[in-house]
């Protein structure tokens, strides 16, 4: 979740930011475990060996990185005295909802969540599962966040959105503060963006610790690409197995300053290969994940994507798994 209060918290984002955010989510949040991966599980888009990690971020509260920022969003605001009456609003692809509920369910706060028609079933339910008030609304995420605008003016709620503030993207950072702990001499993060909050907070707090940071997108939900080819945000289709979660029209000015500022690289994968990639995460580690989670796998994997130099030390960040793990099951899988 976000919201506009720039003139309260700044619209820029900084590494003192998310030093901020670390602390005011420590104790609230779960810290993220990283595994070693091991690539000959891989179609690997380079020939020379390297070092990969996954960082296990699906695991976090609300099954992605979005309890993150929506913890230190909510805490921002209790500290500073503006969370209203009617509570807090969001429109979401379901992730951002799903944390914005959670985290104004432990502060009782209550929330009202906005959702596309294209947001899983299983979102929904874990939604309702919260507490909060779920109203679909439109085929795209942008329809949802109109109708949540609108709904912010009429009731008093405090604003939201998904990925575009700076506490949001602050509190996504602190995923880089533990897997830069946890992986001594990391070279690379690799990770998914829709609208970039995500990729803004891993980025500003990679470029702190001397990090390169690779930024992959679908082919036909490329916000943040088309935004450095353009040189601003410029809005652009979506249509995506990964729509749901990386549909945004739109990149944040957060995100494209984040990707002027660091060495980032960023990649285009196809649907096809997205996946392919979420089918050899399930067939080879019974891990279920999001098609945005598996995007970020694609770019070590697709034709194209990015290739690693020789001994390079490559975290893929894993974001989230609200999703429906049943077309991944083989039909045979439970004969023996």
């Amino acid at each position: 979740m976000g919201a506009r209060n720039t003139d309260l918290f700044g619209n820029n984002l900084t590494y003192d930011d998310i030093r901020a955010a670390t602390g005011r989510t420590a104790g609230h949040i779960r810290p993220v475990t990283v595994a070693p991966g091991a690539q000959d599980t891989l179609r690997a888009a380079s020939e020379e060996p390297y070092e990969l990690w996954y960082a296990l971020e699906f695991m976090q509260h609300t099954g992605s990185f979005k309890a993150r920022g929506a913890q230190n969003f909510i805490q921002a605001h209790r500290e500073a005295g503006t969370l209203p009456d009617a509570g807090v609003t969001i429109a979401s692809g379901g992730n951002a909802g799903l944390a914005c509920a959670w985290a104004a369910q432990q502060q009782g706060v209550r929330a009202t969540v906005f959702l596309p028609s294209v947001a899983p079933a299983v979102k929904i339910a874990g939604l309702r599962g919260y507490g909060a008030d779920v109203r679909v609304v439109g085929a795209e995420y942008a329809e949802a966040l109109e109708a949540c605008e609108e709904f912010a003016v009429s009731s008093g709620a405090l604003a939201g959105h998904a990925y575009d503030h700076p506490l949001i993207a602050a509190g996504a950072g602190t995923l880089l503060e533990e897997i830069h702990a946890r992986i001594p001499g990391l070279d690379t993060v690799v990770v998914s963006v829709g609208g970039g909050g995500l990729f803004a907070g891993v980025a500003t707090a990679a470029r702190h610790h001397g990090i390169r940071t690779v930024a992959v997108e679908p082919e036909n939900c490329r916000a943040l690409n088309a935004a450095l080819d353009a040189g601003g945000p410029v809005d652009v289709p979506v249509d995506s197995v990964a729509v749901d979660s990386l549909g945004a029209r739109r990149a944040t000015a957060l995100a494209l300053g984040a990707a002027h500022e660091n060495d980032v690289h960023s990649v285009l994968v196809p649907d096809g290969e997205i996946v392919r990639a979420r089918r050899t995460l399930w067939d080879h580690r019974r891990v279920a994940v999001e098609h945005a989670a598996a995007t970020a796998l694609t770019a070590l994997t697709a034709p194209g994507g990015y290739r690693p130099r020789g001994g390079e030390r490559i975290a893929v960040v894993l974001c989230g798994a609200n999703t429906d793990p049943s077309d991944l099951v083989h039909p045979a899988a439970d004969q023996d």
